[in-house]
């Protein structure tokens, strides 16, 4: 066995301030299960006056590559003795530039940091955590406001789906999209399609990228983002299939959803309860949902029984619960679908 220390990427503080080492705590106890070793001693150890996260295992390369995608790892090293730290090199996926990911700034943005996180946790639940570092994984977002969560996916090499209501929101990130895979010359395809669904016209951005054109040639990434109403997904998303399911839920604060006579609700509650039973059927056989939420405004025994009266399975974590101002006390639920 041997010994070592993460450092945490100095974002990780301001984000969650003193919780940072904590949440990263009960993200890397998720990563456990599909290291070739487990993982021991995990603990928060002050060297020189900076705060590590140390442990002990035996990691491979692949073990390694693995661990290089937590979201608030920053450097990696092997303890040898008392005082000497050997940096060992990081290979988080990362498909494209960050500024994928960092440029676009919005009022209601989720840390993207945190996207990746609950990202990283739902994909670590499912039957393809073997399958994380390998790219050929479908993840959905059915509440893909400015698509947060869908360029983090795009980042690791994934296929994306995105639901949005919002026709504003669709045209911020078409936007975005299509002038940075411009800017980034980047072989690609972008276009609006309209469609009809339940007897209405909306919308789909349909696009294919790759890093490279030889990647695009031999099979580009697709995303597909669909104008429409999450708790009502028949005939907008056909047939297509997720591995994993990522959802940020109304805050209750600044964000909200439409409940079934079109106006506007506040709870998540009640959102996640008219829209899993939408979102379940687009779920591969141990596929998993990951879901975040404001438990002020909605408590998390209320949020599992909802999951479990789906038939859904919980998967059981460190605490996730954190501090994000006055309003805002936010948690994360993780979900598996049986097969």
């Amino acid at each position: 066995m041997s010994r070592y220390a993460m450092l945490l990427a100095p974002s990780a503080n301001r984000v969650y301030a003193d919780q940072a080492s904590r949440i990263a705590q009960a993200e890397l106890a998720a990563f456990g299960p599909v290291l070739s070793s487990g993982l021991a001693d995990v603990e928060v150890t002050v060297l020189g006056g900076v705060e590590y996260l140390t442990f002990e295992g035996s990691l491979s390369e692949r073990d390694i590559a693995y661990l290089s995608n937590l979201s608030a790892a920053y450097a990696l090293f092997e303890r040898a003795g008392e005082e000497l730290l050997r940096p060992l090199t990081l290979s988080p996926l990362a498909v494209y530039d960050s500024d994928l990911i960092t440029i676009p700034k919005y009022a209601g943005k989720t840390n993207e940091q945190f996207t990746k996180l609950v990202l990283n946790l739902t994909v670590l639940a499912s039957a393809s955590a073997g399958r994380m570092l390998d790219g050929d994984l479908t993840v959905l977002d059915p509440l893909c406001g400015r698509g947060t969560t869908l360029n983090q996916a795009l980042m690791y090499g994934y296929d994306a789906i995105g639901v949005e209501i919002d026709g504003t929101d669709l045209e911020a990130y078409k936007l975005f999209l299509q002038t940075w895979l411009k800017i980034k010359r980047l072989k690609h395809t972008s276009e609006m399609v309209p469609m009809r669904a339940n007897g209405k016209r909306t919308r789909r951005l349909e696009v294919r990228l790759a890093p490279t054109k030889d990647d695009f040639k031999a099979g580009a990434q697709t995303l597909a983002v669909i104008q429409g109403d999450t708790t009502d997904l028949d005939g907008l998303l056909g047939r297509n299939l997720a591995d994993v399911l990522v959802a940020d839920l109304p805050y209750g604060v600044a964000h909200g959803s439409h409940d079934g006579e079109g106006r506007i609700t506040r709870s998540p509650l009640d959102l996640l309860e008219r829209a899993a039973p939408e979102w379940l059927p687009r779920l591969r056989p141990g596929g998993a949902i990951g879901l975040s939420w404001n438990t002020k405004v909605a408590g998390r025994e209320q949020a599992e029984d909802i999951l479990l009266a789906n038939g859904l399975e919980l998967v059981e974590h460190l605490p996730l619960s954190h501090r994000v101002d006055q309003g805002i006390e936010r948690d994360v639920l993780v979900a598996r679908k049986s097969g």
